[in-house]
């Protein structure tokens, strides 16, 4: 808070289920002095991403949604497209991976080209600049009758290597600009605000890229409608409730939303302002939902259950299912091919969240943890959502006292934009994971 100038921050942290901490700091209101607190609700923005994804998950679970089927199928109103003259499929599985092509907040396609011919150089020059060493320090170890063979690549190298030449994400400087986050037309249904993006070409084929695209979950919303039988807003909620999450709403403006905070950002001299009007409703299942950190713990939780109960099955404790099945959460947690994120080099994306799996290069040095994660960038707010679970062993599998979910969730909301939250959130993690015991003896 102190870093950054936040006006309000809420963070929640739940060790094995249990809320072990949840905590406001500064203000909800900066103009009526009304502090934040636990119950503060605030923008989740692209949390609502994996909100949405649950809902994806469902329904396919049930069977009423194919995954690999054209996504015209339920949305016909969608036109088909091509991409260089050819027809190409869009289906809800590249949706919710961000490799449909469909655009992001950026419009012009030559600006998202020239941004990944300037990453591609530079990932180039990287790699020239570390082949140069490395041949140079191949040199001289021949020099004194070393051979070539003795130095495998490294893994880096490896990496690199597989890439070829892939395209790395390009940090957006300037997120906040494109004027589509300043919409103010109300939508009254995800139907109508397909005509935002519906008609605009794609920026490459399905499936060849990742591009991340608020836009390719407002299909998604119309999808899911569409599979449910029911308004995707009404779906949403009436999923909200069986969770248990009464304090996640739609982000409207005219609805009377207690504990809801105001939103800031900075004008160009630095100083706070009340952020500018925004409509939300094109972006429901993207990014417009309200959320309090209270119920984004019991959402994390009700999934690391679903995703650790399959390994009890042969326990003499009886569990209750999971919200979805295990082996759902396996597929929804389990990165995809072609896929890059932006704000977390160690991560990949998988099905509405981002993934990092564990690994450890070299002995006694830097580990890392397998988490799940996503993070959140809305007009005058920021988040993340992430959840560290327990690597769990057969000898507590089989010891009959355990009790789950096992593992860290943490939340932080904050309403200020264009805050970066993940580091601080796994930072925070690790340390009730460390010392989680202390917290109940």
């Amino acid at each position: 808070q102190d870093e950054v100038g936040v006006p309000g921050i809420v963070i929640g942290v739940s060790v094995d289920g249990k809320e072990v901490w949840s905590e406001g700091l500064g203000y909800a209101d900066v103009e009526n002095r009304v502090i934040c607190k636990p119950e503060t609700v605030m923008r989740i923005a692209s949390i609502s991403k994996c909100l949405t994804m649950v809902a994806v998950a469902k329904l396919w679970e049930e069977g009423k949604l194919d995954l690999d089927a054209p996504v015209q199928k339920y949305v016909p109103e969608f036109p088909e497209k091509e991409y260089e003259g050819e027809k190409v499929t869009i289906t809800t599985r590249l949706l919710v991976s961000h490799l449909s092509g469909i655009r992001h907040y950026e419009k012009d396609i030559t600006k998202v080209k020239e941004q990944k011919e300037k990453a591609n150089k530079a990932l180039k020059l990287a790699q020239d600049v570390k082949k140069s060493n490395r041949d140079k320090e191949l040199k001289e170890k021949e020099d004194k009758g070393t051979e070539k063979n003795d130095f495998p690549k490294t893994k880096s190298e490896q990496d690199d290597e597989a890439k070829g030449q892939k395209l790395k994400p390009v940090k957006k400087t300037k997120e906040f600009e494109h004027e589509e986050y300043y919409l103010k037309e109300k939508f009254e249904n995800v139907i109508d605000s397909l005509k935002v993006f519906k008609n605009d070409p794609l920026f490459f084929k399905p499936g060849s890229q990742f591009l991340y695209s608020t836009y390719g979950f407002t299909l998604l919303s119309a999808v899911v409608e569409r599979a449910s039988g029911c308004k995707f807003t009404d779906y949403m909620l009436k999923m909200f409730r069986d969770l248990d999450m009464l304090a996640t709403v739609l982000d409207d403006n005219e609805s009377m939303i207690y504990n809801r905070a105001r939103c800031y950002v900075c004008n160009k001299k630095g100083r706070l302002i009340n952020a500018p009007y925004v409509d939300n409703s094109y972006k429901w299942a993207g990014g417009g939902l309200l959320s309090s950190v209270g119920d984004l713990l019991k959402f994390g939780n009700a999934l690391l259950y679903s995703y650790q109960v399959g390994q009890f099955k042969h326990s003499a404790n009886k569990l209750l299912p999971g919200y979805l099945k295990p082996d759902t959460i396996t597929m929804m947690w389990t990165p995809v091919p072609n896929t890059e994120v932006s704000w977390n080099k160690d991560g990949k994306y998988a099905m509405g969240w981002v993934v990092v799996e564990k690994q450890q290069e070299y002995g006694f040095c830097r580990q890392q943890r397998h988490y799940i994660s996503h993070t959140g960038g809305a007009v005058g707010a920021s988040s993340v959502l992430l959840i560290l679970p327990e690597e769990l062993n057969s000898e507590v599998i089989y010891s009959g006292l355990v009790t789950l979910p096992r593992g860290v969730v943490v939340n932080i909301i904050c309403n200020m934009q264009s805050v970066s939250l993940n580091s601080t959130a796994l930072m925070i993690a690790k340390e009730f994971d460390k010392d989680k015991l202390v917290y109940f003896d």
